[in-house]
């Protein structure tokens, strides 16, 4: 596998990272190009504009700012859309745990969000891992040159891995074991926010039982795998009323509600206002801020 490699303009990658072999790799896309991960833990920092990626764990948008991490057999497909730019790290197992012994951390799948600064310095540290990468493209998984952005990284997931002593195991290894497995199952719903998830389907994923899943992941996340499920769908509702036309209708269906009834009265619940409601208040605060922002132009413009 090339350990530099960008997908732009429409172009699709194939990228392999196959287990048994120490390697960590650079990735980019960018205007309508798409990559395919096969294999190795990957993940990526939404730069501006957006993209949209399809996985094992459903299918997700990230916005400017968005950052989200898969597991080694999640399969990704990244693309982004004509104005969008996303990078991207795959890194084996060997990869992994090569991170551990020089770190004592290590990645989990997640979403999460990250401010324009931490970004920045995401890819200003990206941008050195791949000029060192390209520069010595045999040299497989080079510690010296992967280690910033790999802690910058695992910092941006601080907030996760101080959940980790919460989790069941003797063993801080095997702790960490039980946060992978319930932080994917946490994924798996955020992927699935058009539908109703079946307990099953999560104790399937993690290879735990469907009573010691919903347990753990309760006594973990301080909610039901229901409730967060309930939760993200309505959430995922809101953000289609804030960004898309769709009808109120189109948005329940979407959003994995049977009726606009049992919609408008879980909305309601949620948010404190009518679905209408909130999509008006949402267009009003947008417009406010696009007055905002090109007030604040002008006076750059004009010096005054």
């Amino acid at each position: 596998m090339e350990q530099v490699q960008w997908a732009d303009r429409g172009q699709l990658l194939q990228v392999e990272t196959p287990d048994g072999s120490v390697q960590g790799g650079c990735v980019g896309v960018s205007r309508l190009g798409s990559v395919q991960v096969s294999g190795g833990f990957s993940i990526w920092v939404q730069l501006h504009g957006s993209s949209w990626v399809e996985a094992k764990e459903g299918k997700f948008r990230l916005r400017s700012g968005d950052w989200i991490a898969f597991e080694k057999d999640s399969k990704p497909t990244v693309q982004a859309d004509r104005f969008g730019a996303c990078m991207g790290l795959t890194l084996s197992s060997d990869a992994m745990r090569e991170m551990t012994r020089f770190s004592d951390r290590t990645l989990y799948a997640g979403r999460g969000h990250v401010g324009r600064h931490e970004a920045r310095i995401a890819l200003r540290l990206w941008r050195e891992a791949a000029a060192r990468l390209a520069e010595y493209p045999n040299s497989g998984f080079d510690t010296a040159a992967m280690r910033p952005i790999l802690l910058h990284l695992a910092g941006v997931q601080r907030e996760l891995a101080a959940r980790i002593p919460r989790c069941p195991g003797r063993s801080r290894s095997r702790k960490r074991q039980v946060f992978g497995r319930l932080q994917r199952a946490r994924l798996y719903l955020e992927g699935n926010c058009d539908r109703v998830v079946r307990i099953s389907e999560l104790a399937e994923l993690t290879s735990f039982s469907s009573w010691y899943f919903s347990k753990t992941f309760h006594s973990l996340y301080e909610e039901s795998p229901q409730a967060a499920s309930a939760r993200m769908r309505l959430e995922h509702a809101a953000d289609l009323l804030t960004h898309t036309s769709m009808m109120i209708g189109e948005v329940a269906a979407a959003s994995g509600f049977d009726n606009c009834c049992s919609f408008a009265r879980a909305f309601r619940a949620r948010f404190g206002v009518s679905a209408t409601r909130y999509r008006s208040a949402a267009a009003s605060s947008k417009a406010d801020s696009a007055k905002q922002l090109a007030a604040s132009r002008t006076i750059e413009r004009t010096g005054t």
